[in-house]
């Protein structure tokens, strides 16, 4: 059997009999939807992370200077523990120990699980925006009689948007990746449908392969709109 029918002979067992073909595509939507509110979850954590890791309550006295601390350090607590553990172990912890009492459905656990981990990140990611922007537009804001509050969501935030938006995307583009290990939770995303398919045709080349290939065209895709995004942003920036 020479090279070129082997190939079509292998494509064949592995996606046209049977119908496989759709456990690669229902694999796809898997890793897709968990990624997509993954990453929505991530940005409500990282931003309420953020606002904790900023907390000053100026009221009070001495009991809301105490508060500030505590919340703060929750805040850097949480980001420090996120990011110093795997993500695997992090899964584990969630779909073993913390929902063990409950029937929850495996793919809302993963939703969860890589959200509150993309949490710590996007954290990252806002902290590191709202830095970027000068000073000066802090100062420039309360002079014009702004309030802290007023000037943080109607100056310092749209700019710093511009920065973080491109690296949001880039988080994106790494949560998809990682949620190759939902397979732990018997969760038939993409790479789990193909070693459900090597399992049943022992080809392991062509399913994992096939697998690799739409990671790489879905990261590229989404590479290049981020990069056609942050032109688009750095025009903006000129104009």
């Amino acid at each position: 059997m020479n090279l070129g029918a082997s190939f079509v002979h292998s494509f064949y067992i592995n996606f046209i009999r049977d119908n496989r073909w759709l456990l690669m595509a229902d694999g796809l939507k898997i890793t897709l939807i968990i990624s997509v509110f993954a990453i929505l979850v991530g940005i409500f954590f990282g931003s309420l992370t953020t606002l904790m890791r900023r907390c000053h309550i100026k009221r009070f006295g001495i009991i809301g200077r105490i508060i500030s601390w505590i919340i703060r350090s929750m805040g850097y607590l949480y980001v420090d523990i996120i990011r110093g553990t795997p993500m695997v172990t992090q899964l584990l912890i969630v779909y073993f120990v913390i929902f063990a009492s409950w029937k929850v459905n495996p793919v809302l656990v993963a939703i969860f699980a890589f959200g509150f981990n993309s949490g710590a990140y996007v954290s990252e990611i806002i902290r590191g925006g709202l830095l970027s922007i000068d000073k000066g537009q802090t100062e420039a804001g309360r002079s014009l009689g702004f309030s802290s509050a007023s000037t943080m969501l109607h100056i310092i935030i749209p700019q710093a948007v511009k920065n973080i938006l491109p690296m949001l995307c880039n988080e994106f583009v790494v949560l998809i990746k990682e949620t190759a290990v939902v397979g732990y939770l018997a969760i038939a995303d993409l790479t789990r449908a193909a070693e459900f398919i090597t399992s049943r045709t022992f080809d392991f080349a062509m399913p994992l392969i096939t697998a690799a290939i739409i990671y790489y065209v879905i990261i590229k895709l989404l590479t290049l709109g981020i990069t056609k995004l942050e032109r688009y942003l750095r025009k903006a920036d000129v104009r």
